[in-house]
């Protein structure tokens, strides 16, 4: 199988299913999918701020001209996702339940701009932010929710085509969707699968995100697109697991022995394969998350911020 190079556009991954790829695929640049048949096309996620989602409307415009997008489909309710959809207006917009929950109470645009922007935190957060969202344009968003929510697994016709959505948080966060594309071996898996970076769980369990690392890999599907970072396959996700179960194992020790959370995001060793990846300060947050499911309280959101912050100065 040829792989699919990880440059920025629309990449044909079988017959009329495409993948949007966004390099680098660090904080905000996701990936999107498109299921097509005739003039009919489900998309899958949308962008984080409007002129980035006006750019991959214009791409698909340009490359398949005729294609009408009656349905989109919101894989989670981080706004790199799903800040896009009011420039949908005549879609049927789904989500899970728990996503349309959840998309009410993540931090809003105007916060994370303002965060990101002249007004952010001092120190090591507000550079963080800075570099992490200051690229992004947060104006002019307005939070278009589900207009058709499911929980557990919901069929989508696209033209003669199946599109198989299935609920499989909480696990990244609360309403974690995938999308199946059995037609074309495909599956869209948004945020439970990041590519070359390491990744966030923000709820969890992680068991539950196990189990949905196991159930892709069970479609035997040929093209795996994460939502962050090139396209994989079901190797690519056995890999991604094995990381998961050693990031849990080791939490767990260190969760044991009483060491606070950032501390022990940033003792563990990692497996050989996983060290190259991006972003390790996100193990603050994941660790953090961790802790949680061991017993431990909340950890406030702005603290874990701070202290991953605070990791990824110090490991620069």
């Amino acid at each position: 199988m040829t792989p699919i190079p990880y440059t920025a556009g629309l990449h044909r991954l079988a017959g009329d299913t495409f993948a949007y790829l966004q390099p680098p695929g660090t904080w905000g640049f996701s990936n999107c999918g498109l299921v097509a048949d005739g003039d009919r096309a489900l998309l899958v996620d949308t962008q984080f701020d409007l002129s980035r989602t006006r750019a991959l409307i214009d791409t698909i415009a340009a490359d398949l001209p005729g294609i009408r997008i009656g349905t989109v489909v919101t894989t989670h309710a981080n706004g790199d996702h799903c800040w896009g959809n009011q420039l949908f207006p005549d879609a049927e917009i789904i989500g899970s339940a728990a996503t349309a929950d959840g998309m009410a109470h993540e931090v809003p645009p105007e916060a994370l701009g303002a965060l990101s922007g002249p007004g952010a935190p001092p120190g090591a957060l507000g550079d963080y932010l800075r570099r992490s969202f200051g690229c992004f344009d947060f104006s002019g968003i307005a939070l278009t929710p589900p207009t058709r929510t499911f929980t557990g697994r919901l069929d989508v016709r696209v033209g003669d085509r199946t599109v198989e959505l299935v609920e499989v948080g909480p696990a990244h966060t609360d309403g974690d969707v995938v999308a199946h594309v059995p037609d074309a071996a495909v599956v869209f898996t948004g945020d439970i699968l990041f590519v070359g970076d390491h990744p966030i769980m923000w709820t969890g369990p992680v068991d539950n995100w196990l189990k949905a690392c196991a159930w892709i890999e069970a479609t035997g599907a040929r093209h795996v697109v994460p939502g962050h970072g090139p396209v994989t396959d079901p190797a690519g996700v056995r890999e991604f697991r094995g990381y998961l179960e050693h990031v849990a194992e080791q939490a767990e020790r260190r969760y044991a022995a009483g060491m606070p959370y950032w501390q022990a995001a940033t003792d563990m060793p990692l497996p050989e394969a996983c060290r190259g990846w991006g972003h390790r300060e996100r193990l603050v947050i994941t660790v953090a998350a961790l802790y949680r499911q061991f017993g431990a309280g909340e950890a406030p959101i702005m603290e874990v911020l701070t202290h991953t912050a605070a990791a990824e100065a110090s490991a620069g």
